[in-house]
Parts: structure tokens; C-alpha cells; sequence
């Protein structure tokens, strides 16, 4: 039991000795702090934010990820084919009404002359129709191809735009030439410069 109080004294002792004095100052020498190597948080939210602006309008996840050059790219990667779709359903619908008209035995359709002869037959007139009607919807399939490309491209770029790539780590393609086999190797050389 002696030897149990023995190291409770000891204990509370070493304890006591640990306190500071209440009216001390502290002094900022004392203080210690830790420099921290990442120059900048992770934002988690950053790549659902600059996907979910580029759903929104496109090209303006790109503008949030500050890679303004690609605004254009992507503006015109959602404009160009949306043109396409409204010049081919144009032509659509005056070669559907010039159909419709051939159909019920007219003969004064965009497409014939003036005395009523048509420069273009009736099974042209099918046959440009359908094209047309592919055109359309091929557009509005490679619109939708683009649209979803580019928001992939600004989540992918709040993801990679995060992260800090040193410029000492490099791979660079090397060759070798062996004398003993009168030949050359290839390969690729993994280096990291301090």
C-alpha cells in the first residue's frame, strides 16, 4: 500500500511542477507553429460546381475552372450542331411541303418551274426528305454527344486543377546505344530533380 501512496505523491508532484505561474505573460517565442506545405484547401465541391454550371449554360463550368479558352471551344461544341439542326429542319419542312403537294396532284411546289414541270421528281423529293430527317437527328445526337462532353470536361478539370504537378518529376524517352549486341535500346526514363 506504501508503494501505491509513494507513487501518487510522485505522480501529483511531477504534476504540480507542470503549472505555470497565473501571472505570467506569455511570450510569442514560445509558441510554435507548424508551417503547412499545401498552399491551398481541397474543395470538394469544386468539380460538382463547375459540372453543374456547365449543365447549366454551357462553357460557363470552364469560365469557373478559370480555363477561358475553352469557352469558346465548348460554346461552339453545342452551338454549331444546334445551327445544323435548325438549317436541316428547314429544308425539312420545304421539302415535306413541296411533298404534300406533289402528293395531292399540285404542280406549283418550290421545286417545279413555272409551267409546272418539276426539276425535281416526286421520289427526289422523298429521298431528300429522309436526308434531311437523318441530318436533323444526327445533329441533335451529336448535341447531346457534345453537351455531355463538355460538362465531363469541366468536372474533370475542377478535379485535375487541384491538384499540384511538380515540374522536377518528368518522363522522357531515352536511347541507349549497346555496343556488346551492336544495337540500339529504347525505353523511358522516370527522374525526379531535388
Amino acid at each position: 500500500m506504501s508503494k501505491y501512496l509513494f507513487f501518487i505523491l510522485l505522480l501529483v508532484g511531477a504534476l504540480g511542477f507542470g503549472q505555470k505561474d497565473p501571472n505570467t505573460t506569455l511570450d510569442l517565442n514560445d509558441i510554435i507553429v507548424a508551417q503547412d506545405s499545401i498552399s491551398r484547401v481541397y474543395d470538394a465541391n469544386r468539380p460538382a460546381k463547375a459540372a453543374f454550371y456547365s449543365a447549366v449554360i454551357p462553357g460557363l463550368g470552364q469560365a469557373y475552372n478559370k480555363k477561358y479558352w475553352k469557352i469558346p471551344l465548348a460554346v461552339a461544341a453545342v452551338g454549331i450542331p444546334i445551327y445544323v439542326y435548325t438549317v436541316n429542319d428547314r429544308e425539312y419542312n420545304r421539302l415535306r411541303d413541296a411533298f404534300r403537294i406533289r402528293l395531292a396532284g399540285g404542280t406549283d411546289d418550290e421545286f417545279s418551274n413555272e409551267d409546272g414541270t418539276p426539276f425535281i421528281t416526286t421520289q427526289g423529293l422523298e429521298r431528300a426528305q429522309r436526308n434531311s430527317q437523318r441530318n436533323k437527328e444526327l445533329s441533335i445526337l451529336i448535341t447531346a454527344a457534345l453537351y455531355v462532353l463538355q460538362i465531363i470536361d469541366a468536372n474533370v478539370d475542377g478535379h485535375l486543377s487541384q491538384f499540384n504537378v511538380d515540374r522536377n518529376l518528368t518522363v522522357l524517352p531515352y536511347m541507349d546505344y549497346n555496343t556488346l549486341s551492336i544495337g540500339s535500346t529504347y525505353g523511358f526514363n522516370l527522374s525526379y530533380n531535388f
